[in-house]
């Protein structure tokens, strides 16, 4: 069953001369895939994955998740959908420094209204899952760059979501840190069917993907699912 279904998308930045970073696409993405979007830089395939994610608006056409269509969405309402329907992991890690890794964690759980005992549970649990459950106290700068994309996979995983939005996750990491922050982004997929869609120059996210959709020009270029 397709949880996003994208028709005939188009987004056109306008400047002295028009740049049609995305193109024209038609996508559907199923409950539970572990899909990687990659593509040179300047293909449309962040783009792609700001408009999926309501942090950038199309030109044309429509993006449906859920069957909402998000273009139809206000902006506060656009605020509320990504925060109760979509997970975010950046390359950045966007963590807050200030506050600690439990504290990241349990944020977004603050803004849906969560009882503050209860978004701590929630947060140390999945900080246990993802494999630092000894480093809650820890604030950002206290903590390795593997450790805290960790974090920004449990804060993302912390609402539930419908899918998570990976966009260059292994950028900044070492290939040890890669190679672990990949392993449990799989094992979450399996043992939540939670869907990944990521963006990615990497190799190593590619070998663990079972759909490549390979944008060029703004355009699909291919679509291979592995069996």
């Amino acid at each position: 069953m397709a949880i996003i279904e994208i028709s005939n998308l188009h987004k056109i930045y306008e400047s002295k001369v028009p740049v049609k970073a995305v193109n024209g696409i038609d996508l559907k993405i199923a409950e539970g895939e572990f899909t990687a979007i990659v593509g040179p830089s300047g293909s449309g395939k962040t783009t792609l994955l700001n408009m999926i994610g309501g942090l950038d608006m199309p030109s044309n056409g429509k993006i449906v998740i859920g069957g909402i269509n998000i273009g139809h969405l206000k902006s506060q309402q656009l605020i509320d959908y990504r925060l109760n329907n979509i997970g975010f992991v950046f390359q950045a890690y966007n963590l807050i420094p200030v506050l600690t890794a439990q504290e990241n964690v349990a944020f977004i759980l603050e803004l849906q209204g969560v009882s503050k005992k209860e978004r701590n549970n929630i947060a140390s649990e999945l900080l246990h899952k993802v494999g630092i459950g000894d480093k809650l106290n820890r604030r950002p700068g206290d903590l390795s760059g593997g450790q805290q994309q960790r974090v920004s996979v449990a804060r993302a995983l912390a609402s539930n979501p419908k899918f998570i939005l990976a966009d260059e996750p292994t950028a900044n990491l070492d290939s040890r840190s890669t190679g672990e922050l990949l392993d449990l982004m799989l094992k979450m997929n399996l043992e939540r069917s939670t869907t990944f869609i990521f963006s990615t120059h990497d190799q190593r996210v590619m070998e663990k993907a079972r759909r490549i959709i390979t944008i060029e020009d703004g355009k699909i270029a291919s679509d291979i699912s592995k069996n």
